[in-house]
């Protein structure tokens, strides 16, 4: 179908990788756990959309390009890396308040929370390189449109991947409503996801292509 092909082993194999933990999975965890499956679930379409960004470069061309520039690949790197310890510096800080940060927490929006998942995959160039690695083994060598194919396992690579996270955000909301009234376990929610984020930034920071 437009010139890919083995598409049930490319659902399967992206399912897979779906699941592995990351930044994305962080954020969506953080958010359910703060504001409920809603917040959860901007951050998972917010995540999407950001992933739509790298399957649009990738089908023009674009992240092939920036990962042949140091430069270019550098600067999305690093600023990337930023936004993670950011959030995650954010989060550490709202565990520390005796009233749980909640100038911070109340100012969260679904918007907000939305333009957060979008921002953390934009600015993430390993899936720019994933997209680049992955989907060009399931595309035919004389497909019509090397384009359209890449465009079409990128949106089902998308829509599986964000069926999984919806799962994780509905399951964590319901989780942390039974939880609602424990300060103390937000707060330990809230520290360890703010460390993760720091660590993904940190780690995300040193990586080499």
């Amino acid at each position: 179908m437009f010139g890919t092909h083995d598409l049930l082993l490319f659902i399967f194999a992206g399912w897979l990788l779906n699941v592995t933990p990351g930044p994305d999975t962080a954020l969506i965890v953080a958010r359910s756990t703060q504001l409920g499956f809603k917040g959860g679930a901007a951050a998972c379409f917010g995540v999407a959309a950001g992933c739509m960004l790298h399957i649009a470069a990738a089908a023009l061309g674009l992240s092939a390009l920036i990962a042949a520039s140091a430069t270019a690949f550098g600067i999305i790197k690093f600023i990337g890396a930023g936004y993670l310890i950011y959030l995650g510096v954010r989060m550490m800080l709202s565990r520390r308040s005796d009233d749980a940060a909640p100038g911070f927490k109340s100012s969260l929006t679904v918007w907000k929370v939305f333009q957060q998942g979008f921002i953390t995959n934009a600015l993430n160039p390993k899936v720019a390189l994933f997209f680049l690695a992955f989907l060009p083994q399931f595309i035919e060598s004389n497909a019509p449109s090397t384009a359209l194919a890449f465009v079409f396992l990128g949106v089902v690579f998308n829509v599986n991947g964000t069926i999984w996270n919806l799962m994780v955000a509905y399951a964590t909301a319901r989780a942390a409503s039974m939880m609602r009234g424990a300060r103390t376990w937000q707060r330990w929610i809230d520290g360890t996801i703010g460390a993760l984020f720091i660590a993904f930034g940190v780690k995300l920071a040193l990586f080499q292509k």
